[in-house]
């Protein structure tokens, strides 16, 4: 009976360890994947700001394209004179609402 209980104990205490173990294993893993997580995080941020430089880029190279007379790009200057001149409108609309 008592070899009978301290082989339980033995297993039990052989379960206790494994546990504790693959918690320590398990605590290790998510540190690193945590800290993997916050490098790509910080990653996707740079790219996505790449991404917004090379956006605008890419409008200001489409429009430089236009005013040189590109016959490709022509609808675009158009579109964008217009919406200059709208911003003027307003401009003076609020000039005259406001008395000045």
């Amino acid at each position: 009976m008592l070899k009978d209980l301290d082989n339980s104990f033995s297993v039990l205490e052989k379960r206790i360890l494994n546990v504790t173990k693959n918690y320590q294993n398990l605590t290790e893993e998510y540190l690193e994947l945590s800290r993997e997580h916050d490098e790509l995080k910080k990653k996707y941020e740079e790219e996505r700001k790449n991404n917004q430089v090379l956006a605008e880029e890419q409008k200001k190279i489409k429009l430089y394209s236009a005013i040189s007379g590109n016959p490709d790009h022509n609808r675009l200057m158009k579109n964008h004179i217009n919406r200059l001149i709208k911003e003027v409108d307003h401009c003076i609309a609020e000039l005259q609402n406001s008395g000045l």
